[in-house]
């Protein structure tokens, strides 16, 4: 199917993969696995829908609160994939990005995360951001003190500092900032997601569970998206003069 508008940047919660597990009478970490493997499905997805930019929540700085097992199992999982999935990430043209802070990663996997990166750093296809161990809080707090350490060193002067000065600073520089926002799971919150980022998203809200989020469902939220008017604090016959 065509759409006459195509998200260049989509964020999504994958949200569900536990009460999927649950429903089914299965330990929760059969629902982050089952949860992998929608991640391909949509990764195919954007790749035939020509979008540019797809950015995944896989793990908040506020997830390691969870019981130490299911953490535990997260990061092996995560390791897992990292192996298993850049080969194919390469041979399909996909460059991966991890966001977020590293450091509370053992070594191996904080390796694993460069050599991914490493890999597919020069590859020209879909961008996959994975925001791991990452808070939109963390992610303003680290951009004001890079611009402040500019200050205070004297190549930067604080009334210079303007909102596109403040972006680049950001985990996502030099990328579009998201179109369309989709939260799986029924939640109806932005859980500390790229809020700066997303101030101008469009934002899909599914009751579906992460690992039931199938060609179908995505597909609608792109048909929701490709029916809607981007404003951006414009009137609607200012938009549809431009559009003309």
């Amino acid at each position: 199917m065509t759409h006459s508008r195509i998200p260049r940047h989509i964020a999504i919660i994958m949200d569900g993969n536990g009460r999927w597990a649950k429903k089914r009478f299965l330990p929760r970490y059969a629902g982050h696995k089952a949860g992998v493997e929608t991640v391909r499905k949509i990764l195919k997805l954007c790749a035939e829908q020509k979008i540019k930019v797809l950015t995944l929540f896989a793990f908040s700085s506020e997830n390691w609160r969870r019981p130490k097992k299911e953490v535990s199992l997260l990061m092996e999982l995560f390791m897992t994939a990292l192996q298993r999935e850049v080969k194919r990430l390469d041979k399909n043209n996909v460059r991966l990005r991890i966001i977020g802070v590293r450091e509370a990663f053992t070594e191996k996997l904080q390796e694993l995360i460069h050599e991914a990166e490493k890999r597919t750093e020069h590859n020209s296809g879909l961008t996959l951001n994975i925001a791991a161990n990452y808070g939109g809080h963390w992610d303003i707090v680290e951009a004001a003190k890079r611009l402040a350490e500019k200050v205070e060193q004297g190549t930067l002067k604080s009334q210079e500092i303007n909102e596109s000065l403040f972006a680049e600073q950001l985990c996502l520089a030099n990328l579009p900032e998201p179109d369309l926002f989709i939260r799986t799971g029924g939640e109806k919150r932005i859980s500390n997601f790229l809020l700066w980022q997303l101030a101008y998203t469009e934002m899909y809200l599914t009751e579906t569970l992460w690992p039931d989020f199938d060609k179908a469902a995505f597909m609608e939220a792109l048909n929701s998206f490709s029916a809607r008017q981007r404003r951006f604090g414009r009137t609607s016959e200012q938009v549809e003069e431009e559009n003309a």
